[in-house]
């Protein structure tokens, strides 16, 4: 496995590995509901996932989208003032897939179907602090670096704590 992201809820930190070498070591935020996988709970799905599609490669910092499209518009603290309740995801989209059927993929558990992202989002915004609707939220500096580092099928390992002690590489083989 070339690339694994590593994201640790406690911690609010996300890791990239590219082999062996820790490449980038960033703080997050993750939901304020904490973790879980159901639909609708907005909490942030752990286990194995992948990145199944990488949307915005040559969005503009600050791009806002909205399902995945950007609208035109690029963020600043007066459009946030003018729509306060968006939920703000900008600059770069990493769309995650769970890879452990029951648990993360299919029926009421799917985090493709839940629209889970490792997005930008804006400046002003704490990391370290969960406080997302269920995605994995970074500053745009550094989405734009994990984007830039990983293709489309990378490894996602979401846990309370990181990747467990006695896991040292991607374990999960199963179809995608």
């Amino acid at each position: 496995m070339d690339n694994l992201i590593v994201i640790n809820i406690v911690e609010q930190r996300l890791q990239l590995f590219k082999g062996d070498t820790l490449a980038m070591n960033v703080a997050i935020a993750s939901a304020k509901n904490g973790m879980g996988e159901q639909a609708g709970s907005e909490r942030t799905p752990c286990g194995w996932h992948q990145v199944r599609a990488m949307i915005g490669e040559n969005a503009q910092t600050n791009a806002v989208f909205v399902g995945r499209r950007t609208t035109g518009e690029i963020y600043s603290p007066d459009l946030r003032r003018a729509f306060p309740n968006r939920d703000w995801i900008l600059t770069r989209i990493l769309w995650l897939s769970g890879l452990e059927p029951g648990k993360n993929r299919l029926g009421v558990v799917d985090t493709m179907r839940r629209y889970i992202y490792i997005h930008g989002c804006p400046d002003e915004d704490a990391m370290g602090v969960p406080s997302s609707h269920g995605c994995v939220k970074m500053r745009n500096t550094d989405v734009i670096t994990l984007f830039a580092a990983v293709k489309p099928g990378a490894q996602v390992f979401i846990g309370e704590n990181g990747l467990p002690d006695d896991i040292k590489k991607p374990i999960f083989n199963g179809s995608s």
